[in-house]
Parts: structure tokens; sequence; C-alpha cells
């Protein structure tokens, strides 16, 4: 079964940016959706954003123009800009719509 690791997060200032990355063993990430989940403290775990087999890629309300998703066979990256307290949470990638086992994550916090 996949294992996916998550790496990127930090703290950050509003406005500033932040490049997510996830490796996910034994899978060719090109191959399957992928997406980028975050879990806010006190709040359930949302799926953010997608990107599928054909390229096409889908995004939340809540981060669309401002967050993209992006992959090669090894890695799917979330290029995080104009970041918002709001994006505060424990950011995971997994499969698209059918997540395997979770990672460990990766935190953001977004404060001044």
């Amino acid at each position: 079964q996949a294992q996916f690791v998550e790496s990127g997060g930090g703290s950050v200032e509003p406005g500033g940016s932040l490049r997510l990355s996830c490796t996910a063993s034994g899978l060719d990430l090109t191959q399957y959706a992928t997406g980028w989940y975050r879990h806010p403290h006190g709040a359930g775990r949302e799926l953010i954003a997608s990107i599928y087999s054909s390229g096409n890629t889908n995004y939340a309300d809540s981060v669309k123009g401002r967050f993209t998703i992006s992959r090669d066979p090894a890695r799917v990256y979330l290029q995080m800009n104009k970041l918002e307290p709001g994006d505060t949470a424990v950011y995971y990638c997994n499969l698209a719509g059918a997540p395997a086992t979770w990672g460990q994550g990766t935190q953001v916090t977004v404060s001044s």
C-alpha cells in the first residue's frame, strides 16, 4: 500500500507563500488522481486541490486562485500564495476521493 510523506510546511505571515511536496512510495503519481487535503484544528479534513491522470485540476472555492497543484511522476506539489490565517491547518496528500492510509501531514501556520 502506498505511503504518503508530506513536507514543506512552516510558519508564515499573512500574504506569504509556501510550497508543499509529497512523495508516495510505490506509485507513479501521474497514473492516479491525487489531492491535497487539510485538517484545521477543531474541524474536519477537506479536499482542497486535486490533479487527475489527465492533468486536469480542481480546487475548493476557498483556495481557488491562490493555490496551485502540480506533479511529476515522483511528487505532488502544492504552491500556496497569498496565505491567510484561515489556511492554518495540517496538510496531507493522498489519493483524491478515495484516500488510502494517511501520512503524518505537514503543519502550516499563518499568523502575524
